[in-house]
């Protein structure tokens, strides 16, 4: 049996982070999926949720709930007065390490959200990716090369982060890697398709933003009247597919979005 091996430490006074590894990639991204969602089945008293991310899991709790569950289980004391000598973060890390010894990973690939792949209308170029063309000459291509290359790739997502719903994607070729812009745009439009340096990602709603925006999408990434308000999740698979302005327009109709 295979001993799972990672780091533990605080953050801030009410959550701990587990470090799983040291690179971002594939392997990595699916040992955090699994050993996360063997976390979520094995919740302790003050737990609220866990948040991935490359190679970390931060998992959050209520201080007050967590201690006041400790002093009350007296099968928890392992010797007089322990309770009162624990810190919130101390009692948590226990329970991390006690739940952990039971965890088994299952083979690579096996554990993500879904094993289809989601496919994520783009259009490209023109209004909707006014970057498309500064891409394309960085890399001494046409615009239609930077097009083909980027819908040709399966992206992993690696993580939700930056903004509500904001995926980073994996598995961007090296021939679409471009550094981001020298001073970063004061409005990027939702749903806006960028690339920032060996990444590539989605804009879920308008925010300031320095990526190399060749794109756009008309599905909405973050819907908060949702139950899980982010379309995307970590361990999902997208695979860009282009689309007309004729079409986006069609589609952001449909979804009541205006103003693209």
């Amino acid at each position: 049996m295979n001993k799972l091996i990672y780091e533990c430490h605080h953050v801030g006074d009410a959550a701990i982070a587990l470090t799983l590894g040291t690179g971002i990639d594939l392997s990595t991204l699916d040992l955090v999926q699994q050993v996360s969602a063997y976390l979520e089945k094995h919740p302790f008293d003050g737990f609220m949720e866990l948040v991935t991310a490359y190679t970390t899991i931060t998992i959050y709790y209520d201080c007050v709930a967590v201690y006041r569950h400790h002093t009350d289980k007296e099968q928890l004391r392992k010797q007089e007065n322990e309770a009162d000598e624990l810190l919130p973060y101390e009692i948590v890390q226990r329970h991390i390490q006690a739940c952990l010894e039971g965890f088994q990973p299952t083979p690579q690939g096996s554990s993500g959200s879904g094993t289809d792949v989601m496919e994520i209308p783009v259009c490209y170029g023109g209004e909707f990716g006014p970057d498309l063309d500064e891409v394309a000459a960085y890399h001494h291509v046409t615009a239609e090369t930077i097009i083909q290359l980027h819908t040709a790739h399966i992206y992993p997502v690696y993580m939700i982060g930056f903004a509500p719903g904001f995926p980073y994607l994996g598995g961007l070729p090296d021939g679409l890697a471009t550094p981001r812009k020298p001073a970063p745009r004061e409005r990027i439009p939702a749903g806006s398709v960028g690339i920032g340096g060996a990444q590539t990602g989605i804009y879920p709603l308008e925010t300031p933003g320095g990526w190399q925006i060749i794109g756009r999408t008309p599905l909405a990434l973050f819907r908060p009247e949702h139950e899980v308000p982010s379309l995307l999740r970590a361990g999902d698979r997208v695979r860009f597919v282009p689309i007309t302005p004729e079409v986006f327009h069609a589609a952001a109709e449909r979804s009541g979005r205006n103003g693209l």
